[in-house]
């Protein structure tokens, strides 16, 4: 067996090896992610990979994994389980898919880290969030995993890919990829989330109240949550409403931005905004096929608010910035849609689905950043060219993440 300090160059060189291959050679999708996830293998001796099915992680751990168990078929089980002396002293990335669906994996994980605690860039867990493999984590590896979150794909990764395409059909690989797919690919999707993978996560709610819900989330995309309405129309209480968009929240598929919680002189909204993480599967559920029938629906704008709040956040997130979101709007009007905190900097983030944003638009941005003394304000429209200064900006969505991404 290797010792520390041969086993960390060895693994630090094949894991660069394969990301080279993987983004030069294959000229695959390059996920942000990924020089983060590399950059940590080579100290930790884990990492877990979490995020909704088909989002990616199985190509990307594919392109950095020497060996790849697809844990959900009882044939790799049965295959790891009488490879587990090889696998243990094995000096590659060995992969494992799936993870909560073989349980005797992360005791047996434990005690192969214990061991060697010195050995980086060993194993690699993959897994849809569920409690099954969130308890396991947490029971089994604390302290012993390195912990990254993905999701669709974003305009960085996808550059030549026109905007309003993803905004469309979304960022999920299959219909990025195949866009011929959408929308029957995120109707499908959301159906084996109503049948399949959110009761095997351990969801209490029958399908057809399921499938219920996600319609009417899909209804209320970029409004003011009220838990007490939403119960009403579905004959369901205010905690057991709460508790399903707490779940649903935890397996990356819906957002709630929470209001900002400063202090002000002003009265403010204290409701969080729900939105869909991937604006290809509330355009599926709510019948929009094309972008002409998008753009002709009075809720557009909400729409087109959601997919910028998330390519800005799920950038951000994607290269490693996380930050803690949140919106403003006050009872006389003020409102900024999104305001996060990235350094030492507050962006306020004002959001117009229009190709001409007015002086007037800017005017009212500024007046609700002077409430909060944001650092930075920009206007976001689908103007065809940007104007930055040193504080204030009007960008399309491009020049936007270049400015945030830049910082």
């Amino acid at each position: 067996m290797a010792n520390a300090v041969e086993a960390r160059p060895t693994d630090a060189f094949h894991l660069d090896l394969q990301i080279e291959n993987t983004y030069s050679i294959r000229k695959m999708i390059a996920r942000l992610i990924a020089p983060q996830l590399v950059t940590r293998l080579k100290f930790e001796p884990a990492a877990v990979l979490l995020g909704p099915r088909q989002s990616g992680k199985t190509t990307l751990a594919r392109s950095l994994a020497t060996d790849y168990f697809d844990l959900e078929q009882s044939g790799d089980q049965t295959r790891l389980d009488a490879r587990w002396p090889e696998i243990m002293a094995h000096k590659g990335l060995v992969a494992f898919d799936e993870a909560q669906s073989w349980p005797p994996l992360f005791p047996r994980l434990r005690g192969a880290i214990d061991q060697a605690p010195e050995r980086a860039g060993r194993f690699l867990l993959l897994g849809s969030v569920s409690p099954i493999l969130i308890r396991e984590i947490a029971e089994s590896l604390t302290g012993r995993v390195a912990l990254f979150n993905l999701g669709p794909l974003v305009h960085p990764e996808i550059p030549r890919l026109p905007l309003d395409e993803l905004w469309l059909r979304g960022g999920f690989p299959r219909v990025v990829t195949g866009p011929e797919r959408f929308p029957s690919w995120a109707r499908d999707y959301v159906e084996n989330l109503c049948y399949r993978d959110l009761p095997s996560w351990g969801w209490s709610a029958s399908p057809q109240v399921t499938d219920r819900f996600l319609n009417m989330l899909a209804v209320l995309h970029g409004q003011s949550w009220n838990a007490s309405q939403v119960g009403a129309s579905l004959g369901l209480s205010h905690p057991t409403v709460e508790r399903y968009l707490d779940f649903l929240e935890g397996t990356f598929l819906i957002r709630r931005l929470r209001p900002w919680t400063g202090n002000l002189r002003k009265r403010l909204r204290k409701a969080p905004k729900v939105y869909w993480r991937d604006s290809g599967l509330v355009h599926a559920l709510l019948g929009m096929d094309s972008l002409d029938r998008l753009l002709a629906q009075p809720w557009v704008g909400a729409s087109w608010e959601g997919f910028v709040i998330e390519q800005i956040l799920g950038a951000l997130a994607a290269s490693g910035r996380h930050v803690d979101p949140s919106y403003l709007r006050t009872s006389d009007g003020y409102e900024i849609d999104l305001v996060f905190r990235l350094g030492d900097r507050t962006w306020a983030i004002e959001i117009k689905l229009t190709s001409d944003p007015s002086p007037q638009d800017l005017n009212r941005l500024n007046k609700a950043a002077d409430l909060i003394e944001a650092n930075r304000r920009v206007l976001i429209s689908k103007a065809p060219s940007s104007a930055v200064g040193e504080r204030v900006a009007s960008c399309n969505l491009s020049g936007a993440l270049d400015l945030i991404l830049g910082q």
